[in-house]
C-alpha cells in the first residue's frame, strides 16, 4: 500500500470547509474525521459513525483514520472509575472496526491538548499563524484557556471542550498527585487493556506527541523526544501500539531531530503529521508554511526519511497559516483550506520527485 494523503475535516455543520472543497485537492484519499460532539469517555455508537461514513464515501474518500478518540481524565489520573471508561473506549474501537477504520489518533496530555498564546499572530506577509509566547505560559492556565475558547468563536476543538475547561480548578486538583512516573504507569495500564481488542479489530492506536514538548503549568508531558518515544514503544512493545509522529510538536524543541526519529521508528509510525515551525532565540515559536526554507523543522529531510523507509501509512498536512479571506470568526485556527492544500501539493511534489529519482515512477 503506498503512502496515503489525508485531510482533517471537522464534520458537516462544524467545518467551514466542505468535502467538495477537499475533493478538489489532488492526491487526497483519506478524510481524517471524528465525532466532535462526543465528550471523552462516551461510546461512539454505530449509527453516528454510519452517518459520517455516508458523507465521506459519497465523495470517494475513505475514513481509515480517526482523530481524535479522546481519553477520559480518570484514565490518565488513574482513578477507580478508569476501568469503566476504558471499557467504553474498547466498545468504541469495536464499533469503528466494521467501518474500515485502521488508525485511531489520540493523546495522553493532562488537562490541555495543544497550547498556544496567539491563534492569529501576524506573520509579516498578511497571513496569520498559531504562535507560542513562552513568557505568557506562567501561572494562570485560566487566562490561556479563556483566550483560546473565546477565539474559537464557537468552533469545536478536541481537548478544548468548554465543559472540561469550565472545571479547570477541579481538574488541576485531581492531577495534583500525578507525577510523571504515575502518568507513565497509567498510560501502560490503558494500553495493555486495549491491545487485545486492537488485534481483534485490526486497528492501530497511534499516540500524538505532546504539544509543546515540555511540562506546562506544572503538568507532566511524556512524549517529548526520542528517548521518551523509545520508552513508550518498548513499554508496550506491540505492533498495534504506534505513533502519530507530529513534526511540529517535536520540533517546537529545536533539539529534536525529527528526521532521525522517523528513521529510527518508522515501522511504528502509523500516521504522520507534517508541520513547519520557526524558532526564536527567546523560546517563542511560530508556525510556518510547509515549504522547507520557511521554517526550522527540516521538512524535506523528514519526507526523505519517510520515503527512504518505504512509509506506507497515512500522512496529512498539520496546522497551516490563515490566508487571504481566512480571518477570526470564519476559520478554525490552524485549519484553513488554502495553506493546508498548498502543503499537500508541496509534499506530493517532493514525494513524486523522490519516486522518480528512485525509479519508482
Amino acid at each position: 500500500m503506498p503512502m496515503q494523503m489525508g485531510f482533517r475535516w471537522y464534520g458537516e455543520g462544524n467545518d467551514k470547509i466542505s468535502l467538495q472543497d477537499i475533493r478538489q485537492i489532488p492526491g487526497v484519499s483519506t478524510i481524517v474525521w471524528a465525532l466532535h460532539n462526543k465528550m471523552p469517555g462516551e461510546i461512539w455508537e454505530p449509527e453516528e459513525i454510519e452517518e459520517v461514513r455516508k458523507q465521506i464515501e459519497a465523495y470517494g474518500f475513505n475514513m481509515d483514520v480517526v482523530e481524535s478518540v479522546n481519553v477520559h481524565d480518570d484514565i490518565k489520573i488513574g482513578l477507580p472509575t478508569r476501568d469503566r471508561y476504558i471499557d467504553n473506549y474498547i466498545q468504541t474501537i469495536r464499533n469503528l472496526a466494521p467501518f474500515g477504520v485502521k488508525v485511531i489518533c489520540y493523546n495522553f496530555m493532562p488537562v490541555f491538548d495543544w497550547t498556544r498564546t496567539d491563534l492569529f499572530h501576524p506573520v509579516g506577509d498578511g497571513s496569520t499563524a498559531l504562535f507560542y509566547q513562552a513568557d505568557l505560559i506562567q501561572d494562570d492556565p485560566k487566562a490561556m484557556a479563556d483566550y483560546i475558547l473565546k477565539n474559537l468563536n464557537g468552533l469545536t476543538f478536541p481537548g478544548w471542550e468548554p465543559e472540561r475547561m469550565a472545571r479547570l480548578d477541579e481538574l488541576f486538583a485531581a492531577y495534583k498527585d500525578v507525577t510523571r512516573e504515575k502518568l507513565w504507569e497509567n498510560f501502560r495500564y490503558f494500553l495493555e487493556r486495549l491491545m487485545p481488542v486492537c488485534h481483534e479489530c485490526d486497528i492501530k492506536m497511534a499516540v500524538h506527541m505532546d504539544d509543546p514538548p515540555w511540562d506546562i503549568f506544572g503538568l507532566p508531558r511524556l512524549l517529548v523526544d526520542e528517548e521518551s518515544i523509545a520508552r513508550f514503544l518498548s513499554m508496550v512493545d506491540d505492533p498495534c501500539n504506534c505513533l502519530t509522529l507530529c513534526s511540529g510538536s517535536l520540533n517546537a524543541n529545536p533539539k529534536n531531530n525529527v528526521a532521525e526519529i522517523v528513521r529510527k521508528h518508522c515501522d511504528r509510525i502509523a500516521f504522520a503529521h507534517i508541520r513547519n515551525v520557526r524558532h526564536f532565540p527567546n523560546g517563542d515559536f511560530c508556525e510556518a508554511s510547509h515549504r522547507d526554507c520557511d521554517g526550522d523543522t527540516g521538512i524535506l529531510e523528514i519526507l526523505r526519511a519517510y520515503h527512504d523507509n518505504g512509509f506506507e501509512g497515512y500522512i496529512r498536512p498539520d496546522h497551516g497559516r490563515q490566508l487571504w479571506t481566512e480571518t477570526p470568526g470564519n476559520v478554525r485556527p490552524g485549519y484553513g483550506l488554502y495553506d493546508r492544500a498548498m502543503g499537500i501539493m508541496y509534499m506530493l511534489g517532493a514525494w513524486d520527485l523522490m519516486d522518480r529519482l528512485d525509479g519508482r515512477k
